[in-house]
């Protein structure tokens, strides 16, 4: 279950980066409070899942999931470059964090 709420954290972490581009600064209303609500909840999933994981392994998929999840949805969405080069460092962020994940959690 833990594991659970940190994958929806990183969820979470992706909208709460894409909301902040599209809140300019927060100058938008809406993106801001999308924003405001995506955080809160990332950070509190987050915090509920560290009650029961080691802290360097849920802190890199919640990231992991956040910056490659957000990479993605900015060169499907958002008009970002797509390159060779982005595409398999996005991999390699995933590849690592399942291997940090793999290398030995006590939970």
């Amino acid at each position: 279950m833990a594991w659970l709420l940190v994958i929806v954290a990183g969820f979470l972490e992706t909208g709460f980066a894409v909301c902040l581009k599209l809140s300019h600064g927060f100058t938008r209303l809406w993106p801001t409070v999308a924003f405001a609500c995506f955080a809160l909840g990332s950070f509190g999933l987050l915090t509920l899942a560290l009650r029961k994981l080691d802290v360097g392994p849920a802190y890199a998929v919640w990231t992991g999931i956040g910056a490659a999840g957000t990479a993605i949805y900015g060169m499907i969405f958002l008009g970002d470059l797509v390159s060779v080069l982005k595409i398999i460092s996005i991999t390699l962020v995933i590849v690592g964090v399942i291997g940090l994940q793999l290398s030995g959690s006590s939970h």
